[in-house]
């Protein structure tokens, strides 16, 4: 395929931040008078860039309204939940061209969809950023479901002015939801990241859905528009891979709310300064205190027994640094806050917290020198449960850590205390893009079908990413299990007298490769 000739070195380009990039792509495409402007962003609004940092600009105008009716069917349709899931759902869905007066049918009974719900538009248009690809318009609708019950079904449908789901010939395309519980009670999610579109994908979507998840927690590089994600203006970019993308996990987000976080591959350096113009577009996620505009895929969410925090390692990679530091150490003194207070919320027993880049694997990525130094401490003061990486494409899975080294062994099978023995941390990223490998003296090792890997406590050779850039070598002693497979992560949560989150990791064949407990301080 043709890299677009966009003037730059690639020596240059892999120094230059992300806002550079988009104020360079901006400029260079403008002088070619190519398509240069990005439509409405998260409701009309864009992010500028002064002296390097991101601030709000005037909003840009909605896209006219220029069709109506079955041929402009909606589809892509994803939940996601908002601050408060007994409460708040956000519906989410694409149609091709821009339609008329959007709104969302919602009741407790598909034939009695009684309230009707308002939505936007928000619309993006990409240049030809992709040699071949073609510049390209896109609408994303969103609605805004405030007041539900908890614990309750509801049936919805998406349409427009002369799309009406509650008519009979478009009954077929009701979907259903259901709210978080009043009180905790058993649930579970599912996990992974790294998925994007083919069929190991559709693999995983299908035992995924058979799980019957209130949630699932999708750790960055959602669809890979931008292959080659290594945040460079000489990115390839095909825009059209998100409509794909949509219509390929319909089947499930359409009723489970799938709650992305951003990976390096989801920085988009065209729509905004922080490359997250794409995702704000594209994505409604809640709303927790640390500003939805500028940082999309940090928030957090209480379900059941349950708090999950959603970061942006983007933020503190030493590896891929496009956008490190972008938020001036605002994102970690966030969490730092909401890991304390749902520490004290006397309704969370367990805190999980999913992100992209890893802090432990020695897979292809291996360690993040930057989510270490920045994240892990907090992790440990607050003695986070469970932590859910992707970028390395395989699964892997921790001891307990804790002080840095192998504070409990957790073989396949075993339970551990994070108020004793430290945070388990599990790379999920089997979700279907091609996979990675480990080092040599790293094998396979998991339950799965085939007995008789390396000894669980032998060391193995692996790197971390360092402030400077640079990889410098470790051996490690708490890589416990390491699958190369395609592969989704499966928690189920307890309450109760005994609260526990069992741990599984199950490929699309149904194969368990590894499980584990974790149990607080009983």
């Amino acid at each position: 395929m043709e890299i677009p000739d966009f003037g730059i070195r690639p020596d240059l380009a892999r120094r230059l931040s992300m806002a550079e990039q988009h104020e360079y792509l901006r400029t260079r495409l403008s002088r070619r008078r190519t398509l240069v402007t990005a439509g409405a962003v998260a409701g009309g609004l864009l992010t500028g860039c002064s002296g390097g940092g991101a601030r709000p600009v005037a909003p840009a105008p909605a896209p006219a309204a220029t069709a109506s009716g079955p041929a402009a069917a909606p589809f892509g349709r994803h939940l996601a939940f908002g601050a408060d899931p007994r409460r708040q759902l956000r519906i989410s869905w694409q149609v091709a061209p821009a339609v008329r007066r959007p709104f969302v049918r919602v009741g407790l009974r598909p034939d009695d969809l009684g309230r009707r719900v308002g939505a936007e538009v928000r619309a993006l248009a990409t240049p030809a950023l992709g040699g071949a690809h073609p510049a390209v318009e896109q609408y994303y609708v969103h609605a805004a479901l405030d007041g539900l019950r908890p614990g309750t079904t509801y049936y919805y449908g998406v349409g427009h002015e002369g799309f009406d789901p509650a008519a009979p010939d478009h009954r077929a395309t009701i979907a259903s939801f259901r709210t978080a519980p009043a009180a905790p009670e058993r649930f579970v999610f599912t996990a992974f990241g790294d998925q994007g579109v083919g069929t190991e994908a559709v693999a995983n979507n299908r035992l995924l859905l058979r799980q019957d998840p209130a949630f699932h927690l999708h750790a960055g590089d959602i669809c890979y528009a931008d292959d080659k994600g290594r945040g460079e203006p000489t990115d390839l970019y095909d825009a059209t891979r998100w409509d794909r993308f949509l219509r390929q996990t319909e089947p499930v987000a359409r009723s489970v709310p799938w709650m992305v976080t951003t990976g390096n591959h989801d920085m988009e350096a065209w729509y905004s300064p922080d490359g997250y113009g794409g995702q704000l577009a594209r994505f409604s996620l809640p709303d927790s205190g640390f500003d939805p505009r500028t940082a999309p895929g940090v928030y957090s969410f209480t379900y059941g027994n349950v708090g999950v925090v959603a970061l942006d390692a983007n933020d503190v990679s030493y590896e891929l640094r496009a956008n490190l530091g972008r938020t001036e150490g605002r994102q970690t003194r966030w969490l730092a806050r909401t890991l304390a207070e749902l520490r004290a919320a006397p309704e969370v027993e367990f805190v999980v917290v999913f992100f992209h880049h890893c802090a432990y694997s020695t897979s292809t990525h291996a360690s993040d020198g930057g989510v270490r130094a920045e994240w892990v401490p907090l992790f440990a003061r607050h003695q986070v449960d469970l932590v859910i990486n992707g970028h390395n494409h395989v699964y892997e899975r921790t001891d307990a850590i804790k002080n840095g080294e192998v504070g409990r062994p957790v073989p396949v099978g075993a339970s551990t205390d994070p108020t004793r023995d430290g945070t388990v941390y599990v790379t999920a990223g089997g979700g279907g893009r091609e996979l990675y490998g480990f080092p040599a003296d790293a094998p396979e090792r998991h339950e799965g079908r085939d007995p008789g890997y390396e000894p669980a406590d032998r060391p193995v050779d692996s790197f971390r990413w360092t402030r400077s850039g640079d990889r410098r070598t470790e051996t490690v002693a708490w890589s416990r299990v390491r699958y190369r497979g395609f592969s989704f992560l499966r928690v189920e949560a307890e309450a109760g007298a005994a609260p526990r989150l069992k741990v599984s990791a199950l490929t699309p064949d149904g194969t368990r490769v590894d499980h584990f407990e974790v149990r607080r301080g009983r």
